[in-house]
Parts: C-alpha cells; structure tokens; sequence
C-alpha cells in the first residue's frame, strides 16, 4: 500500500467508522499516548525493564500500526501530503547528513 493510499484509507474509515475526526489537538494527545505504548514494549522487549502480567498479549507491530494511524488522521485534518512531507523529509536529511554518519566515530 502507498502512503496515499493509506491516508486515503484511514480517512474513508474515520468518515465511515468513526463518524468525524477528533479534534487535531485530541489526536496530538492520542499520538503520544500510542507512541508511549510502543516505548514500553521496547523498554520490555528490547531494554532492561521485565514483562508485567499485564503485558502478556502486547503486539509491537500493532501498536506501531496505531501510531501510523493517528499520525495519518493529523497528516489528513491538516492538509498533509505525507509521501511529499517525507520526500522532502529524505532530501534534507540526504543533504545535511551526507557526511555526518560516516564521519560519526560512535558508529564505527
């Protein structure tokens, strides 16, 4: 699927399903309560932190799906065109960073 697909997608349900878009600051608050999920599975699964028995049915990759989701219903309330936004996002990156990385002595 293509990212506009996607937000194509994500905006037919939330259209359908979900009868309106919650309010952009709503969805800011709800992007970073997804995002604070995935970190506690990182934290659990990847970190020092054990699993509580209240983490016994976590999915990563669900979770990150939650986060693309929410972050395609900001992109789509705010007139984003996330394959342009990251495109752009790629270039800058490429450019600023063509020798940073490699000259990093920490990743070597």
């Amino acid at each position: 699927m293509e990212i506009k697909e996607a937000q194509h997608l994500v905006d037919k349900w939330i259209k359908t399903m979900g009868i309106r878009y919650f309010n952009e600051l709503t969805n800011t608050a709800i992007l970073m309560e997804e995002v604070g999920e995935v970190a506690r599975i990182m934290a659990r699964q990847y970190g020092e932190q054990s699993f509580k028995k209240s983490d016994t049915e976590v999915n990563l990759a669900d979770e990150m799906a939650d986060v693309l989701f929410v972050l395609i219903c900001l992109a789509n309330q705010t007139g984003i065109d996330l394959t342009d936004a990251l495109e752009k996002n790629m270039e800058k990156k490429s450019i600023r960073d063509a020798d940073r990385h490699r000259n990093n002595e920490k990743l070597k």
